[in-house]
């Protein structure tokens, strides 16, 4: 299906941006982009549901519609797609949009396995050139998580020592009996894929390189191939070590990280989104002024959901300069992901190092197995 778009030619520093799927997480994604008219227009939208297609299009005013990607891809010519499909098809769109030359913006999780994901880094352009793609990981880009990361890399808070990163919320059985969810083969994972990854990824921004994960995942009250709850140690490059654990078994959800620092422990409290007063900082003694003076100091005003993250991406992309998340750098995260399956299916502690091109968690996040 398609409707011939009407507007009027488009100003040429803008960047046309269409939008694949339009389910509830596409609405973020239209809306952070409809607040920056300066930076991109919304010219198309695409979905196989023609009802909810058209909703969708009239309530914002997109002027073209398509029920075929490559179609859209061919006539439209986007420079940038935003893919909100669910997770097992974000492989072969991504690889659509940078064939056709246009970027893509794709939701958590980005692939299915580690090995999708390094094929989809493989297939972008060349350095300043592109097209890119980018992972969806907003939470990196609240202001909160920017001043502690410019806090810790310039020593102010000393070396990072332990941390928390828990992922407590809740999803009734209903939610696991939509067809594609909870399955290996469409979502790639349960909550530890789809669910504590944005949490996970959060932590790793401001770690680093983790090296080691020791892992339990195990399916407590849902009825699902994957798992409803893991727990993991994990070790980093710095020394540090944290605690992990995702679950979708908690009716009293928080999202929650604290990284105790040598003059601070950094704490963050939230849901599904955070804003500066999420965060606290607690000095240890003898740090209070110099820390206090320095947090203060930081960077503020700034919440951590997809306009924060999609503003430096189409500023990226304006500047033919690769966007935020890259492939390459989402490939970190997606290796904890699999470090943790791989740990907790083979009763072992995994290092980042055997999860690498021909073992059987590079190329399926169970290893190929029913792990549980």
């Amino acid at each position: 299906m398609h409707e011939p778009d009407q507007t009027a030619p488009e100003a040429p520093d803008r960047l046309r941006v269409a939008v694949v799927g339009t389910g509830n997480i596409a609405r973020f994604h239209v809306e952070a982009l409809q607040s920056m008219p300066e930076s991109a227009s919304l010219v198309a939208a695409v979905d196989v549901d023609p009802d909810n297609l058209a909703l969708f299009t009239d309530r914002y005013g997109i002027p073209q519609r398509y029920g075929d990607l490559d179609r859209m891809l061919c006539e439209v010519r986007p420079d940038l797609v935003h893919l909100c499909t669910p997770p097992g098809m974000h492989h072969g769109q991504v690889l659509a949009c940078l064939r056709s030359g246009a970027s893509a913006v794709v939701e958590k999780p980005p692939a299915l396995s580690l090995a999708e994901m390094e094929e989809m880094a493989a297939a972008e352009g060349p350095i300043g050139q592109g097209p890119w793609v980018a992972t969806v990981f907003q939470h990196r880009f609240g202001s909160g998580a920017r001043r502690v990361r410019a806090l810790a890399e310039s020593g102010e808070l000393g070396r990072p020592l332990v941390a928390v990163c828990h992922t407590h919320w809740f999803r009734d059985q209903a939610y696991f009996d939509v067809p594609w969810r909870g399955r290996w083969d469409t979502e790639g994972g349960g909550p530890t894929m789809g669910h504590g990854i944005h949490q996970m990824d959060l932590l790793l921004a401001l770690l680093g390189d983790w090296t080691e994960v020791s892992a339990t995942a195990r399916r407590q009250a849902r009825v699902m191939e994957t798992e409803d709850v893991s727990i993991g140690h994990i070790c980093f490059a710095n020394g540090a070590v944290a605690a992990v654990v995702n679950s979708v078994l908690s009716p009293r959800e928080e999202s929650y990280i604290r990284i105790d620092f040598e003059r601070a422990t950094v704490e963050l409290r939230h849901l599904y989104g955070y804003g500066d007063d999420d965060w606290t900082i607690t000095p240890a003694p003898g740090f209070e002024e110099r820390v206090k003076a320095a947090w203060e100091a930081g960077e503020s005003g700034v919440n951590s959901g997809h306009a924060a993250q999609v503003a430096h991406v189409l500023s990226a992309l304006r500047a033919k300069e690769a966007p935020p998340v890259s492939a390459t750098d989402a490939l970190r995260t997606m290796r904890l992901v699999a470090g943790i399956y791989a740990s907790a299916a083979q009763h072992r502690t995994v290092t980042v190092g055997e999860l690498r091109r021909g073992t059987r968690y590079y190329e399926r996040m169970h290893g190929g197995g029913s792990p549980w």
